[in-house]
């Protein structure tokens, strides 16, 4: 059973990670996109959030600069 907790809370922050990849990839284009906009602001809540830190060890802000780092 913990198995199954984990991959579930591991393909929550992978969706994350993803949903915020494009959000930035999306603004990189179009800045004022405000659906991209709002998508980034409410994963970054999301990473420094209680949950996230319920669901992985992984540093939110280490996270959030390596994802900006990658689309820059």
């Amino acid at each position: 059973m913990k198995d199954s907790y984990e991959m579930l809370a591991n393909a929550i922050v992978l969706r994350a990670v993803r949903d915020y990849r494009d959000s930035l990839k999306k603004l990189k284009k179009h800045p004022k996109n405000r659906t991209a906009l709002y998508t980034k602001r409410e994963v970054e809540r999301f990473f420094r959030s209680d949950w996230y830190a319920s669901l992985t060890a992984i540093d939110p802000e280490m996270l959030i600069e390596k994802l900006k780092g990658e689309v820059i």
